[in-house]
């Protein structure tokens, strides 16, 4: 989750990929200073609630940032964590994931987005007049 997600405007990143979710892993001004390879993965986020689409991104990453203490780090990531890393710092850049995607796919989720918010506003108007 990226601290701006939260209406937080930090440079401030908790990832936490473990199965029990008891793992976080805190970025604090993060940046990517090394990237290797290409791996494709398909991704969500909360901010386009049940949208998902494959995204390009490095297989690999070596990140600095600063952890909950204050102290300066510096780790290679690869996998998830990798994948998760990139798609929180585009949060802190202003871009969603579905900016790394075709035009075509983006205006599809973007009707997609539009039809699901007008079915909701629909069913509020059937509950108000009941």
């Amino acid at each position: 989750l990226a601290a701006t997600q939260v209406n937080v405007h930090r440079q401030v990143i908790v990832i936490d990929v473990s199965k029990d979710g008891t793992q976080p892993q805190v970025f604090i001004n993060p940046e990517i200073v090394g990237r290797e390879g290409v791996a494709t993965q398909e991704e969500g986020c909360l901010s386009v609630p049940n949208i998902f689409d494959s995204v390009e991104r490095a297989a690999r990453v070596r990140a600095r940032a600063r952890d909950r203490h204050g102290d300066a780090f510096e780790v290679e990531l690869e996998g998830l964590l990798a994948v998760c890393l990139q798609h929180e710092m585009d949060h802190l850049e202003g871009t969603l994931f579905v900016d790394h995607i075709s035009a075509l796919r983006r205006g599809m989720i973007l009707r997609k987005l539009q039809k699901n918010k007008k079915a909701k506003a629909a069913e509020r108007a059937d509950r108000q007049t009941g």
